[in-house]
């Protein structure tokens, strides 16, 4: 435990020796695999669950000590999940060849209500600033008839509005950060999290956890948890972490379309990570099926775009590529113009555009690749939600209880330890591991 960086805990009675990071570090793992996350639900465990009792020797340290180990060990509880990696390594429970990498967004502690970007901040201050309009007025037609039992009081008045214009100097101080351009957004409870969508077409107060998982018994290789609500760059980030582990010159890594990104895949041929990652197809500002961008045919010898209508798009002849999104800008307004369908294809006065990376040959290729091993792209999904699925669903574990990046990451590598534990347990069985373990 020295070696891995664990810091012995102190009790909350002066005088008492310190908790061995062992026992802590039991009860996390144990807390996790039973839906026990919080540190005042594990000290009552350690008070009435007699398996606890049992593995905790009758310890029963405080939640503020509990609270406090996994805050005073972040970087430890990452390094004991990587150990286990390890582990299942020696033991051949990784297949090395294929993986999947995929996201899921867990709750943080902060709610939406504590979020602000500029609109929500400027309807906020307009609201505080005509409720202040409001109340001033008020004690101007107090003072007038000067009535004496007003209601609300002059005084009572004056405290609103004291508070109101408080709010208002506090939103105003958020907004000037966002202006300066030093963030986004900001959450007032966790300055880390940001708002993101959800798969319940909701939207919330998140981190995007992500994970990649080998195909042979669905165990996470690696994880880490990022506060960006796309997956853009974790593909190549995550499989080179696999591919380090395992030690291989080659690897074939599966994902969904939130990780289609020119750069990212190229990033993974550079490494020989052969991907299999679904292509987006967005529809056009119409919505009208048959003028979706897919439906527009490349022709490389003309170095063209072909409408759906049989019109020939034409790049640019000055500055071709965007520099900002390095992409070839297709058009041809003179057509567009005397086009019967054009309210369908483009709700742009001037015609359609057509937009094509720089790397769309390259992209190309990946998609052929993908048509072709539709059966090995499917088995992705089927690999990589097992874990998200049992962690949630199983674990009861869909929110943090921490704040700030590096906490959160211990949180998750807690869960995906106990995780990884279980499905070793499942596959080799109790009596095997520890013949293992005392075998070394």
């Amino acid at each position: 435990m020295d070696k891995l960086g664990f810091k012995n805990s102190i009790p909350k009675d002066k005088g008492r020796p310190p908790y061995n990071p062992k026992d802590l570090l039991k009860l996390y793992i144990y807390g996790y695999m039973n839906k026990i996350t919080s540190s005042r639900k594990l000290e009552k465990a350690t008070k009435t669950n007699i398996e606890v009792m049992w593995l905790l020797r009758k310890l029963t340290p405080y939640n503020k000590t509990i609270s406090d180990f996994r805050k005073d060990n972040k970087d430890a509880i990452n390094r004991v999940f990587k150990e286990f990696v390890a582990l299942c390594k020696g033991w051949n429970l990784f297949g090395k060849e294929i993986l999947a990498v995929d996201g899921s967004k867990f709750r943080a502690f902060n709610s939406k209500k504590n979020n602000f970007n500029s609109k929500s901040l400027d309807r906020k201050i307009k609201y505080l600033e005509e409720n202040i309009g409001k109340y001033m007025q008020e004690i101007e037609k107090n003072d007038i008839e000067e009535t004496i039992d007003s209601k609300p009081s002059k005084e009572e008045i004056k405290s609103r509005i004291k508070e109101f214009e408080e709010r208002k100097e506090k939103y105003e101080s958020y907004k000037e950060k966002i202006e300066k351009g030093e963030t986004t957004e900001i959450s007032t409870i966790d300055p880390d999290a940001r708002l993101m969508a959800t798969n319940n077409n909701g939207i919330n107060v998140c981190y995007n956890v992500q994970t990649v998982v080998d195909s042979k018994y669905k165990l996470i290789v690696d994880c880490d948890v990022i506060n960006n609500p796309t997956d853009h760059g974790m593909l190549s980030k995550m499989a080179k972490s696999a591919k380090e582990t395992f030690e291989v010159k080659e690897l074939k890594a599966l994902a969904d379309k939130g990780y289609y990104n020119a750069e990212d895949l190229i990033e993974c041929e550079k490494e020989n990570i052969t991907t299999y990652v679904s292509k987006q197809v967005f529809s056009n500002a119409t919505g009208e099926a048959e003028f979706y961008i897919d439906k527009f045919k490349y022709d490389k010898e003309e170095n063209v775009y072909i409408c759906p209508k049989g019109q020939k798009l034409f790049s640019r002849r000055q500055k071709p590529i965007d520099e900002n999104t390095k992409e070839i800008v297709y058009r041809n307004f003179e057509a567009c113009g005397k086009c019967e369908f054009k309210d369908k294809c483009t709700k742009d006065k001037n015609g359609r555009r057509i937009r094509r990376s720089i790397h769309q040959d390259f992209l190309d290729k990946v998609d052929k690749r993908t048509a072709k091993n539709k059966k090995l792209y499917k088995q992705g999904q089927m690999i990589v939600e097992h874990p998200f699925g049992t962690v949630k669903r199983g674990f009861g574990i869909t929110y943090f209880l921490t704040r700030g990046l590096k906490s959160v990451k211990a949180e998750a590598s807690l869960a995906f330890l106990a995780y990884n534990m279980k499905r070793a347990i499942n596959i080799l069985g109790v009596k095997e591991i520890i013949r293992r373990l005392t075998a070394k």
